[in-house]
C-alpha cells in the first residue's frame, strides 16, 4: 500500500479528498456558530505548512479553512500526514477566485485580516471577535497585491532578531492563538 514510501508503520486507504464551495462552508460554520473563525490561504505551496496550519487551526477550534483552486497546494497525502487528522476534520473551501470570494465573505458580515511581516496593526492589539477571516500569503510572495487591497487591515508580528518574518504555518499560529485567546476569553481570567 506504502508502494516504498516512510509509512512509520501504519498504512491506510482514504478516499479522495472533498472540498466544499464558499457557500457551502458558510452553510456549515454558520451552523455552528453565530461568528465564525475562517483563515484563507492565498496561494500557499508547501504542504508541510499547509498541513500544519491544518492542525493548529483544527487544534485552536477554528471553523475552516478557504483555498484557491489553482497555483496552490491541495489536501495530498503529506499534507493529510502533517495535519494529523485536522484535514478530516476541518472543512475546506475550494475557491475559482480569491477577491470574489472576499466580496461573497464580506456580503456575509466577515471582516478580513491580512498577515505580512510590514503590517501596520500588531497582532496582540487586534479585535478577533465577531466574523473573521485571516489571510495567510504565500511562502516568499507573501499576499497578493489584489487580497491586500481588500483587507480590513493588515497585522504584523513584531519581531526582535534579525531573521526577517516566521513561517507561514508559524505566522498563523501564533495569530491564531492569540485570537483564540481573545475570543474564548482566555485572557480575561
Amino acid at each position: 500500500m506504502a508502494d516504498g514510501g516512510n509509512h512509520q508503520g501504519v498504512a491506510a486507504r482514504a478516499r479522495p479528498f472533498k472540498y466544499l464551495t464558499l457557500t457551502g462552508l458558510l452553510d456549515r460554520v454558520k451552523v455552528l456558530t453565530a461568528d465564525p473563525f475562517l483563515i484563507m490561504l492565498d496561494h500557499l505551496q508547501d504542504p508541510q505548512n499547509f498541513g500544519s496550519l491544518l492542525r493548529t487551526a483544527d487544534a485552536a477550534g477554528m471553523h475552516g479553512v478557504i483555498i484557491p483552486k489553482d497555483r496552490t497546494v491541495k489536501i495530498t497525502p503529506a499534507v493529510r500526514k502533517v495535519a494529523a487528522g485536522a484535514a478530516e476534520r476541518l472543512p475546506v473551501a475550494q475557491v475559482v477566485n480569491l477577491v470574489d470570494a472576499i466580496r461573497q465573505l464580506k456580503e456575509a458580515g466577515f471582516w478580513l485580516y491580512g498577515a505580512e511581516a510590514d503590517g501596520m496593526l500588531p497582532y496582540y492589539q487586534v479585535d478577533y471577535r465577531g466574523s473573521f477571516v485571516l489571510a495567510v500569503g504565500s511562502e516568499g510572495k507573501g499576499l497578493s497585491r489584489l487580497l491586500r487591497e481588500h483587507c480590513d487591515g493588515v497585522i504584523s508580528i513584531p519581531m526582535r532578531g534579525e531573521g526577517g518574518s516566521l513561517n507561514a504555518a508559524v505566522a498563523a499560529a501564533v495569530i491564531i492563538y492569540a485570537a483564540a485567546a481573545q475570543r474564548e476569553g482566555w485572557t480575561d481570567q
